[in-house]
């Protein structure tokens, strides 16, 4: 049996599984050593949602902590309003919808549907630009539901002593590289085999 992991590291994982290693390292370390500035100013910005102060309306849940037992992810939604059933995830800025914002938004999808809310529709919201986003609901694309399954198996059994990054990109904007010997960047005499 598979053990649960944080829905946050579907994103991570997608960037980079590297990442969640040193994320992981970096827990015992203040967040300020290693966040950019742009991980800092979201985490400012995120913190009315995980505190339940974003809104007073009854029927708007948020910050609340779930699991998806389907796929063994544990995490802790933005926004979700039982009403409208519109299920929110909430990024400081967004100038591209990557996969793994997806794969967050359908996990907090399933997780919530195992709890008996209805959710009908997935949106992002762009806080700085104040601009939403509405994707698609999981069984609406089959193609993205495909990819977040096989991620989720992916990370699920997973060796990072066998993972060498080959996009020099994300490498480029990972505040980790300079530490990281998986890094494309990297002496390969320095990684371990």
């Amino acid at each position: 049996m598979e053990n649960p992991f944080s829905v946050s590291l579907l994103n991570d994982f997608v960037f980079c599984p590297a990442s969640i290693y040193f994320h992981s390292v970096d827990a015992v370390t203040d967040k300020i050593f290693y966040e950019s500035k742009e991980q800092q100013e979201g985490s400012a910005l995120h913190e009315k949602t995980d505190c339940g102060q974003y809104s007073n309306r009854k029927n708007i849940l948020q910050g609340i902590s779930v699991y998806c037992e389907e796929y063994k992810l544990i995490g802790k939604i933005d926004v979700f309003d039982e009403a409208s059933g519109i299920l929110t995830e909430r990024k400081r800025k967004i100038t591209k919808i990557y996969d793994g914002y997806h794969f967050q938004l359908y996990a907090y999808c399933f997780a919530l549907r195992e709890m008996g809310y209805m959710v009908k529709q997935l949106q992002f919201h762009s806080m700085l630009d104040n601009k939403n986003y509405r994707i698609l609901l999981p069984e609406e694309n089959p193609a993205m539901l495909i990819k977040f399954k096989e991620v989720v198996h992916t990370v699920q059994c997973f060796d990072l002593s066998h993972f060498r990054q080959t996009n020099s990109l994300k490498c480029s904007k990972c505040v980790y590289e300079p530490l990281c010997s998986f890094s494309e960047r990297s002496d390969s005499s320095d990684h371990c085999t």
